[in-house]
């Protein structure tokens, strides 16, 4: 079709001549019809995710209820890649969504190199967080800055709290455990409060469990740039294993919690520390502040 053939027959659309519009994927951008309230998409799985996301937004542009149907052939045996596209545009609905299906997108498809010339590779293995965390690594490396270790190497924590994703707060397998990385990545409260936010707006209030999920996370980067590569509990008391002893940590610490501390030296050695009744988490809060003072 023509210029102007295109021209008539989106005339006749907007003023109600017409009904219903067959056409390419050529509405995808800059067409706002406030009384289209339906779409129906053909071969929705050959479509990239950030074009499903556009086109569905053609439609519910003003009160009116609004649907969006995404259909592919029966029976077909979809790729990886296309059942993860359907799945992102079926998860992100909410208004403001255009930002995290632009994440997902990056994810399935790969950032390429941003060091070099190449634009290829995939973060999908590791995600987009961790991919930009390593990248920060490889920037400071080349600048000669230091880098310190990576949480997962630098802090185990065994301790008798809550600290889940229930599945009826979560259902999907694939989800949680897409969470459980998020959530293994937080080193600092900002990051806690990214997932947070990020979990309200995707699933609702988080229950406790995930809460004291998000807490040990956050907990865990601290004790790990502290030089604690262990924290266990044990009856009353929390065992926080050093790889070596920071006596000006110890003598803080003993300060501050007269009579709960205990220091134990030798192959491998630990601070103890009284519980007194008291929530683990929360003493476990205090003492690595304590122990952080000035750091």
């Amino acid at each position: 079709m023509d210029e102007e053939e295109l021209s008539e027959v989106w005339r006749q659309l907007l003023d109600h001549e017409i009904d219903i519009l067959v056409c390419t994927t050529i509405i995808e951008t800059g067409v706002d019809v406030p009384s289209a309230n339906t779409l129906i998409i053909e071969n929705a799985d050959r479509m990239g995710l950030s074009q499903l996301h556009q086109l569905r937004g053609r439609v519910g542009r003003s009160s009116r209820r609004a649907y969006a149907y995404l259909t592919y052939t029966p029976n077909k045996s979809l790729q990886e890649i296309a059942q993860k596209r359907l799945s992102a545009i079926r998860e992100f609905t909410e208004f403001g969504s255009g930002f995290k299906i632009a994440m997902r997108d990056l994810e399935i498809r790969g950032a390429g190199n941003v060091l070099g010339g190449e634009q290829h590779g995939h973060m999908e293995a590791v995600g987009y967080d961790m991919y930009v965390k390593l990248l920060n690594e490889a920037v400071s490396l080349m600048k000669g800055e230091e880098v310190k270790a990576p949480v997962d190497e630098g802090c185990t924590v065994d301790m008798q709290v809550s600290a889940h994703i229930p599945e009826d707060y979560i259902e999907s397998i694939d989800l949680r455990l897409e969470v459980y990385r998020r959530i293994a990545g937080i080193q600092d409260q900002e990051d806690a409060l990214d997932v947070t936010d990020e979990l309200i707006d995707r699933f609702g209030e988080p229950p406790e469990a995930v809460r004291g999920l998000i807490e040990i996370a956050l907990l865990r980067g601290r004790a790990a740039w502290l030089g604690i590569n262990e924290i266990k509990q044990q009856n009353d008391s929390l065992l926080l294993y050093q790889r070596e002893v920071d006596m000006a940590q110890v003598e803080r610490l003993i300060k501050a919690r007269n009579g709960q501390v205990m220091v134990s030296a030798g192959s491998k050695p630990y601070l103890s520390v009284k519980l007194k009744g008291a929530p683990p988490l929360e003493v476990l809060s205090r003492v690595l502040k304590i122990m952080g003072e000035n750091e």
